[in-house]
């Protein structure tokens, strides 16, 4: 879906600079020898692979999220905006990782959501690894009407 879609024309940026953040982070941390030292906090959490579909008048939310435990996801829904939160844990201390390929720690995905949907819009479920949250009725959400612009008096006259 285009980030008009949902009103919001800045859908998504903040996900991309904090994932273009974390990475350069990891590239410093691989090359200073600590790869998987630093603990993350929302600021820089990882984000999961999502899906947004529409299935009939329903929006669709897909996170891929393996590995992560039902009890270590959140959904909320403040001021229209769709948070999917959470943490994969690492195995114990007496685990020694020879390779490590999968995020772990504190994940985030924030979805901005049509006006009007409320919190009992909203149903989430999950099983295999998948969580799925479904936002009943809108998939059809009006376009974004555009704002006229008038040419302001100079300041001062």
């Amino acid at each position: 879906m285009t980030p008009k879609k949902f009103g919001n024309p800045f859908y998504g940026v903040v996900d991309m600079i904090t994932e273009m953040n974390r990475i350069s982070d990891t590239m410093t941390s691989i090359e200073n020898g600590q790869a998987g030292d630093r603990q993350r906090g929302f600021a820089d959490a990882w984000s999961p692979p999502t899906d947004i579909l529409a299935r009939g008048n329903d929006l669709v939310i897909r996170c891929e999220v393996s590995g992560v435990l039902e009890e270590d996801v959140t959904v909320s829904l403040v001021h229209g905006v769709l948070t999917i939160s959470g943490e994969r844990r690492r195995d114990g201390d007496d685990v020694v990782y020879y390779s490590s390929e999968r995020f772990m720690g504190t994940f985030r995905r924030e979805i901005s959501l049509p006006d009007g949907v409320t919190e009992s819009d909203i149903e989430a479920g999950y099983g295999e690894g998948l969580l799925e949250v479904t936002v009943h009725g809108a998939a059809n959400a009006s376009a974004p009407r555009r704002i006229a612009i008038k040419r302001r008096k100079k300041p001062g006259k």
